[in-house]
């Protein structure tokens, strides 16, 4: 009599793959340890960031990385797939933000800066238990007894040592300086979480008199007209035969009774609007330059929050945008506005919440990336480190040599609080890899610093710290450098450049030898999907 078979007409994967996941991870085919007599292949997973669900970018990312382990995994290499999620500092605060005041009607000030970083953790635990478990319906092979958050003890002390070394050798610095400044978040955000985009504005042509000659004006073209009663002074070109009789004279600032300089410095465009631009060192970063470069004060007329500060005398107290109105209006009926063009221009908005930012002066840490950047560069150039596909290269070292010092401190509570402590008593400054209550010089009372550090700071030591750095382990000894980075083209500078410079600083050898660049998946509207815009495709709703 025939045996009879039950294997069903259509494939099943609900009864199949729950099934046989199971097994493999019982069995513990996805774990590695070091084999030191195997050829090696390891990749560190993009940790995906605790602010909500994975989409189909996340399935396509994963999916590329999957085939290759697996692939190396049956050629008998010592195969390691390092798994982990990000704390994503900002993203994060801002979506529980949300939820409280949603769900409870309060903000995080309400709570307090512990009972806010409990919620978060409460958070972390719910959304990162949903990614892994997306992850694994995904089928991918990470070896999950190796997961690793950007949060954890061994990923924080990597943080610390990271930020205290870079510090005693005068890379890190706290500083006044010109930064992109989020009125809606705020805190300060580096250079590339400000999107630019083009917006239909106006340049409005504003005359200032000229101090002691009657009927004299200096007529400049602005798109802020707001930022001019922090206005210092009034630069012209060297080489601009209109107006170098003028250089040294004083100019009356409209509606103020300031008296503002007239300097020439050879920045100023000749051809840009009237040849003759107004100088705000506390509001715009040439300007910050210009200033320095010529001693001027800096005076700030709009706060953090967006509004007028009190040194905008009479617009004190108005919201921003609310100001240029009335301020422009005043400017047409005192006789001081000469014309008004439309003019569309790059206006830098928050990449979380989209408001325009405001470049305004403040104190924050910072990164000098030009020492660092050198090693970065010639290790992808001289091949060891390789883009594919190969063009990505020349996206990579373009940015690379335009770089600007990275602003790493955050004025959020989410994240790793800047591990630098001050005394209270004579106001030493102490940068510490441990937790300290008293100032090692006086022994006085000392408080640590409020902000936390960007994001990216701790996932630019991802490589390795999840292998155990500053320890040198035998995981780091046998996976390190990795064999190839797989993600999309829109992290190679916010990520992928930031691993390279700190893999060539503190192990002196590339974190990856290949990066794989795939493409976006998109919605309907050719966005990219996103956690943050809730445009994403949930993989498990398609499974």
């Amino acid at each position: 009599m025939a045996e009879e078979h039950n294997i069903p007409k259509v494939y099943d994967p609900a009864s199949v793959e729950k099934k046989w996941y199971k097994y493999w991870e019982e069995h513990r085919y996805f774990h590695a340890e070091v084999e030191a007599d195997k050829k090696p292949f390891s990749i560190v997973i993009p940790p995906p960031n605790i602010t909500g669900q994975l989409h189909m970018g996340h399935a396509l990312d994963n999916t590329l990385q999957d085939i290759l382990i697996r692939w190396h995994r049956m050629m008998g290499d010592n195969t390691l797939w390092m798994p982990g999620y990000d704390h994503a500092g900002l993203a994060t605060q801002i979506k529980v933000e949300e939820v409280l005041k949603k769900e409870e009607g309060k903000t995080r000030y309400d709570l307090g800066r512990e009972e806010f970083i409990k919620r978060v953790w409460e958070w972390k635990d719910k959304y990162g238990d949903r990614i892994i478990e997306q992850l694994k319906s995904l089928g991918v092979s990470c070896d999950w007894e190796r997961k690793r958050f950007t949060m954890d003890e061994g990923c924080s002390q990597a943080v610390r040592e990271v930020f205290v070394s870079l510090y005693e050798k005068g890379l890190i610095y706290q500083g006044s300086r010109i930064t992109n400044w989020c009125v809606n978040c705020n805190t300060a955000l580096s250079d590339i979480e400000v999107e630019h985009e083009d917006d239909a504005g106006n340049l409005w042509y504003v005359r200032y008199p000229v101090v002691g000659e009657m009927e004299t004006y200096l007529t400049i073209a602005t798109t802020r007209p707001e930022t001019m009663l922090g206005d210092t002074a009034v630069a012209v070109n060297p080489e601009d035969p209109r107006y170098g009789h003028l250089v040294g004279k004083m100019l009356q600032l409209p509606l103020t009774e300031r008296q503002i300089p007239i300097i020439a410095d050879s920045y100023v465009d000749l051809e840009f609007g009237t040849g003759a631009v107004k100088i705000t060192p506390a509001h715009d970063p040439n300007d910050f330059e210009m200033g320095m470069r010529h001693n001027l004060e800096s005076i700030v007329v709009i706060g953090m929050d967006g509004y007028m500060t009190e040194e905008a005398g009479k617009f004190a107290g108005q919201e921003r945008y609310e100001c240029r109105k009335n301020l422009v209006h005043e400017l047409q009926e005192k006789g001081y506005l000469v014309k008004i063009e439309e003019h569309n221009h790059a206006v830098g908005h928050c990449q979380r919440c989209r408001s325009v930012i405001e470049p305004l002066v403040s104190k924050q840490w910072f990164v000098k990336m030009e020492p660092l950047v050198k090693a970065a560069v010639d290790c992808v150039e001289d091949g060891r480190t390789q883009f594919v596909p190969e063009r990505f290269t020349k996206t990579y070292t373009g940015w690379m040599e335009n770089i600007r010092d990275w602003c790493i401190s955050r004025q959020i509570w989410w994240g790793h609080r800047i591990p630098v402590w001050y005394c209270d008593a004579c106001g030493e400054v102490i940068a510490s890899r441990v937790d300290i209550d008293k100032c090692p010089k006086c022994g006085g009372a000392v408080h640590q610093d409020e902000d936390a550090l960007d994001t990216w700071f701790s996932s630019a030591l991802w490589p390795f710290s999840t292998m155990g750095w500053p320890e040198k382990t035998d995981l780091l000894k046998q996976f390190y450098p990795t064999s190839v980075l797989v993600t999309g083209y829109d992290i190679i500078f916010f990520w992928v450049a930031r691993m390279l410079i700190m893999g060539m600083e503190f192990m002196k050898d590339i974190p990856f030898d290949k990066v794989f660049i795939h493409g976006l998946v998109r919605d309907s509207q050719g966005r990219k999907m996103s956690k943050s815009l809730g445009n994403g495709i949930d993989p498990l709703e398609v499974f």
